[in-house]
């Protein structure tokens, strides 16, 4: 399809997370603007662009940010092309809660 590409919803849930850490803006604004212009159509286009990305169950995958210092989950709708960011955190942080769920 010419002209599709990925919405994001909840990018307050990045600016809120890199207002308390800095250092994460930059990465979130570069993962945020590349997923932008993606055109995801099935986990593999994902893969493709993101080698380090996991996925785990209910649609979720996980991204490592800035080296893995940080983690976020989001949901992907392939069929729409909406990613819900679910969760942004540390690395520490995304120890503590169940990706599949959040």
């Amino acid at each position: 399809m010419v002209g599709w590409c990925v919405r994001v919803i909840a990018r307050k849930m990045l600016s809120d997370f890199w207002a308390r850490h800095p250092r994460a803006e930059q990465p979130l604004k570069a993962w945020f603007a590349e997923v932008r212009k993606a055109a995801w159509k099935r986990p593999q286009d994902i893969k493709n662009a993101y080698r380090s990305a996991s996925f785990v169950a209910n649609n979720r995958v996980v991204f490592n940010i800035a080296g893995n210092m940080y983690r976020l989950v989001a949901v992907v709708h392939y069929n729409t092309g909406v990613v819900f960011i679910r969760y942004v955190g540390t690395h520490a942080g995304y120890n503590r809660i169940d990706a599949e769920t959040v």
